[in-house]
């Protein structure tokens, strides 16, 4: 298996930032410990700034500036952690990161800053993007992996996890104190844990949201766009997408994402999560073919109507270049693409647009699906754990992660200290949504085997949006397909490889709390 095309989402847009994704193969720090000449802690800290990482463009656009800071100092762990410690126990030591080739140019300065800080020399192991996910897991099997630390597709992690291949975390996490409760929980329980153990700090924190064009949505209203009450539901988003179908020749009422495989999964799942779908109940059978399921697909299948041309084959790429492009007057799809919406560099509507709450389904609920997203791991072989922790905490910071969403980059921050900031609303429009949505978000459980799961719904989704096979017949199959796949993974056999108790809190974690909207 490929690495899946939705991680080019960094790779496509690697020179917005030199902190998107990094790693560095120098001897730099080394030589610098060894004569005894690290800097100041503080004064290297004092660099990790708005001035220093964002780009200057969009500083001048957005008026932004050191003075107006996008992020927490008291909850950004390279600003609390104390670095002096770090180098009296790990100075002059190597972590070893792979990273996708694609990355490695881009990456060359991300790690500098770490080095300076900690004394830690970081090694590049270049990975072919094409190939992450058989060469990784071979490296894991051979027992002896080249690398100590990797940040990988969250869908990943139970193929990592349950086999033992990663080192747990939760020892470091509590010596060091990273501020677990900083993130929102999807991300910490989703991306972090496996079976109630951490494995892995939150990287890339996705969540998809709805997004409209204001022109063609306020002509079809007759008024302005209110976040909450112009498009309340799916029903009134299917109503209103056939009417901006007519608008303007070139321009769909809806962009959709259904290509086969995961992409199509992502959509329906999204939708169908508004009506309280659940892919699997207590004891890990498949149950998203019941009427939850199919609510969201028969939603699809209504959209489907008013959508872009060659729907059924977009993916992330092909979306985003019809909703930055005009092409489409509503889209389903990543927050990015209200964020990157705004600059101008990589979009045609700025200032057009909006990113609205979640619509809901009658007798559902209110789940703003986080999907897809990033994890970063360490290695059970790894030779230097601690230091490849360490290294992976000084990337997943609060800054640098508010900077990424600054920079537009794709990289998304996971934390409550940066999404709730108001300086960071001012440049990332869908933020203030984002931040009230995470808190209701739905999530698929991380097992082994998840990726080739997502693969097979979306098959079958596809064929049902190109009219070969019904919604009932597209479920019913992929049912089939996800019970095998289970099987095959080790599930149904009398001891589980993944406790439901343990995944379940992330599932939902919305249950109990009062609406934002």
């Amino acid at each position: 298996m490929g690495i899946p095309g939705r991680f080019k989402r960094r790779s496509f847009l690697k020179a917005s930032s030199a902190m998107s994704i990094a790693a560095i193969g120098s001897t730099w720090s080394s030589k610098l410990w060894a004569d005894g000449h690290l800097p100041d802690p503080q004064s290297v800290l004092d660099e990790i700034s708005i001035s220093k990482y964002v780009r200057e463009d969009y500083r001048d656009l957005y008026g932004m500036s050191d003075d107006k800071p996008i992020w927490d100092n008291s909850k950004d762990w390279i600003r609390t952690v104390d670095w002096e410690a770090v180098r009296s126990e790990l100075a002059g030591t190597t972590v070893r990161f792979a990273i996708g080739a694609a990355d490695q140019e881009s990456a060359a300065e991300g790690l500098t800053p770490f080095e300076k800080l900690s004394g830690i020399t970081v090694e590049l192991v270049p990975i072919p993007d094409d190939s992450m996910y058989d060469k990784v897991l071979a490296e894991f099997i051979s027992g002896n992996a080249s690398f100590d630390a990797l940040q990988f597709f969250s869908p990943w992690m139970g193929d990592f996890a349950a086999p033992g291949f990663l080192y747990p975390l939760d020892d470091f996490a509590a010596k060091w104190t990273l501020p677990l409760d900083d993130f929102y929980d999807t991300y910490r329980l989703n991306y972090g844990f496996f079976n109630g153990t951490m494995y892995g700090i939150p990287f890339d924190c996705d969540i998809q949201m709805v997004h409209l064009r204001k022109g063609y949505v306020e002509q079809v209203l007759g008024g302005s766009i209110d976040k909450v009450s112009s498009v309340p539901t799916y029903d009134e988003l299917i109503r209103l997408s056939a009417e901006l179908n007519k608008v303007e020749p070139g321009v769909a009422g809806v962009g959709l994402m259904a290509a086969p495989g995961f992409w199509s999964t992502y959509t329906w799942e999204h939708i169908a999560a508004q009506a309280g779908m659940m892919l699997f109940d207590e004891n890990w059978e498949p149950i998203f073919n019941g009427d939850a399921g199919m609510k969201g697909l028969e939603i699809i299948l209504e959209l489907a109507k008013n959508a872009n041309e060659g729907h059924a084959g977009a993916g992330w790429p092909e979306n985003r270049a019809a909703w930055l492009g005009g092409q489409v007057a509503t889209n389903i799809s990543w927050q990015d693409s209200g964020t990157q919406a705004m600059r101008p560099d990589q979009s045609q509507i700025v200032d057009d647009f909006v990113t609205i709450y979640e619509p809901r389904i009658d007798g559902g609920r209110f789940a703003p699906p986080n999907i897809a997203g990033s994890t970063s791991c360490v290695s059970a072989s790894a030779q230097n754990p601690e230091g490849a922790f360490l290294m992976l905490a000084f990337l997943t910071t609060s800054s640098i992660m508010a900077m990424n969403e600054a920079n537009a980059n794709g990289v998304a921050p996971g934390y409550k200290s940066v999404l709730t900031n108001e300086n960071l609303h001012e440049v990332s429009q869908p933020a203030k949504v984002w931040a009230d949505s995470l808190e209701h978000a739905w999530c698929a459980p991380r097992l082994p085997g998840a990726f080739p799961i997502e693969q097979a719904i979306g098959n079958e989704i596809n064929r049902a949006v190109v009219g070969d096979i019904t919604a009932k017949e597209a479920l019913d199959n992929a049912v089939a397909a996800v019970k095998q796949i289970m099987t095959e993974n080790g599930f149904y056999a009398g001891s589980d490889p993944v406790e439901y108790a343990a995944a379940a809190p992330g599932l939902y974690v919305g249950d109990g709390k009062d609406l934002p909207i």
